[in-house]
């Protein structure tokens, strides 16, 4: 497939990947091309990369309303979020009940079932048929449990952008259980939307630098202080003993840069990303009038849209919209190719007939104007095509 910058490709799958903004580029360059050290050395090439690691924690920890040294670096959301929960699960050789959403990101969830796998309670919560939690309902599981309890609630759905009350659902685990460790995996929720650690009331937080025009392979887990956590990776103690291993510089800075860059523009692009994702699916269901939107009715990210479209496959749809210029996907990234439903559209009660019939398109910063009406175009002549 062509670049999103040739030809007339739509690129609507940002919530796997978004392009590199040219700010995380630029504050990349240094670090990739001429300044080598290894931030964890004593002499000046080192203490170069050891200024541009902790000026890009303090940037970051900013953005979050946090300590700097709450920040972790970590190679990825699926990390951090494993860091997360086993972390937390295990901390000082206990093993906490875990408690977790039903559509919450693999990561989370395989995560949740080693733990349970290795002696910790394991408790699913349930979901709506948009996919939400009920804080109260959510906090009793805490209540009855007796155990020191993790729980962890996602901002943002991936693969259907619905949101969670991240806020009042840690306010509600909280009031139920005191000692209770709140981890919320936030990698498409600051896409969109600020993030303050306070104000949500969390432990933990995970985000993911390529979901919002930063590198790959680089994120952070937000660990309030005082909260203990076993670490994964063992070896040479970097960041406060909590993830060893060599520092990714460039990423680090190519992060905290189109973090900044995500916030200065954020006014903007959920006004953009709205007009995109609302064009998309109204000119969408006027060409297909059975086409369904999930979650339609709950709060949702500017950025997704999830879609059903009766009687059409959609690994079908999806090699004829390839050819016709169109990247988008039947699930999460990293559910593509599987068999079944994907554990999100079963929580709501999708069955595998219905979740095959199933697509996700999704905006991003490079976005541009008039690609949603566009797509949603190509869409229904494609559905058309198939019938």
């Amino acid at each position: 497939m062509k670049s999103m910058n040739n030809g007339d490709v739509l690129y609507l799958d940002h919530a796997a990947s978004s392009p590199l903004r040219p700010q995380a580029r630029e504050a990349m360059a240094p670090y990739r091309d001429g300044d080598y050290g290894n931030p964890s050395g004593s002499h000046s090439v080192s203490r170069r990369a050891k200024n541009a690691l902790e000026e890009a924690r303090e940037q970051i920890a900013a953005l979050l309303g946090a300590r700097p040294l709450e920040i972790v670096f970590t190679g990825g959301g699926t990390e951090s979020d494993n860091l997360a929960v086993k972390g937390a699960a295990f901390a000082g050789g206990l093993r906490r009940r875990v408690i977790v959403t039903p559509v919450e990101h693999e990561a989370v969830l395989a995560a949740a079932r080693f733990c349970r796998d290795r002696g910790c309670p394991l408790t699913l919560a349930e979901a709506d048929a948009d996919g939400r939690v009920d804080p109260a309902r959510f906090a009793s599981y805490a209540t009855a449990a007796g155990d020191p309890v993790v729980a962890s609630v996602m901002a943002a759905n991936n693969e259907t952008g619905v949101k969670q009350p991240v806020a009042e659902t840690a306010a509600a685990v909280r009031e139920a259980d005191p000692r209770a460790v709140v981890h919320t995996d936030a990698v498409q929720g600051f896409v969109s939307q600020s993030m303050n650690v306070g104000e949500l009331g969390v432990d933990m937080l995970t985000l993911s630098a390529h979901k919002f025009g930063g590198p790959q392979g680089t994120g952070i887990l937000y660990v309030r202080d005082g909260v203990p956590l076993e670490p994964l990776l063992h070896g040479g103690g970097q960041e406060l003993g909590r993830r060893s291993g060599t520092h990714n510089v460039a990423g680090a800075a190519g992060m905290a840069a189109a973090m900044q860059a995500a916030e200065d523009e954020r006014d903007d692009f959920r006004a953009r990303a709205s007009r995109e994702r609302d064009g998309f699916e109204r000119v969408l269901t006027s060409l297909l009038p059975e086409a369904a939107v999930t979650g339609a009715g709950a709060p949702r990210t500017v950025q997704i849209s999830h879609v059903r479209i009766p009687g059409v496959r959609n690994e079908t749809l999806l090699a004829r919209l390839d050819r016709a210029g169109v990247a988008a996907s039947a699930a999460s990234a990293c559910q593509s190719g599987a068999a079944t439903a994907s554990h999100v559209l079963r929580a709501m009660g999708f069955d595998d007939a219905a979740a095959r019939e199933c697509l996700r398109f999704s905006f991003g910063w490079s976005t541009r104007p008039g690609e949603g009406r566009e797509a949603a175009r190509r869409v229904a002549e494609q559905a058309e095509a198939l019938r």
